[in-house]
């Protein structure tokens, strides 16, 4: 019971700072934004764990949506949920292990698991956004084109940045958690 309370308490403040960290830094551009947000993707899934990550990872667009943090058709959306789940899933997997190692081997370790995330969900975007949701929308061709452009090179460059940002600090957030 305290477990699943946790969880519970865990999730709800990763999402608060979640929705907190897209309606400031909306009018900030979607280098600072999507930085933003995969930091705290990043954060839930290696301080949080796989399920919390996962959780914060699917709502995420929604807010975001809601928020008009993304000029993007709803049927985007759950899209953008897949490339946020596919880095939660292997930053979990790959630098979870080692997070609060101190060696330098388990610290280019993480960084290295940061880039492969970033290429995860940058690869789950181009593939269902990109190549599969976009072209369903009929949409006109200068949206297809900034849309496309938005839905691959900088969401690479965000989630470089919010990963390596989230496997710098998650080590210290997860030694205070353990010491309360």
């Amino acid at each position: 019971m305290k477990k699943d309370t946790l969880w519970i308490a865990r999730t709800a403040v990763l999402i608060a700072l979640l929705i907190v960290l897209q309606f400031v830094t909306k009018g900030l551009g979607q280098f600072v934004t999507g930085s933003c947000v995969n930091l705290v993707l990043g954060i839930a899934a290696l301080a949080g764990g796989l399920w919390c990550g996962v959780t914060v990872a699917l709502l995420s667009p929604f807010f975001a949506y809601l928020l008009g943090v993304a000029a993007m058709p709803i049927l985007l959306v759950p899209g953008v949920a897949v490339g946020n789940i596919a880095l939660v899933v292997v930053l979990n997997l790959l630098a979870k292990s080692v997070i609060q190692a101190r060696d330098g081997k388990a610290i280019f370790h993480r960084y290295v698991s940061a880039v492969a995330a970033a290429v995860a969900k940058f690869s789950a975007l181009w593939l269902v956004v990109v190549k599969f949701l976009i072209p369903l929308a009929g949409l006109p061709a200068k949206k297809v084109s900034l849309l496309t452009v938005t839905f691959t090179w900088p969401q690479l460059i965000t989630a470089l940045i919010g990963g390596c940002l989230a496997v710098t600090i998650a080590p210290v957030l997860i030694k205070a958690i353990k010491k309360t």
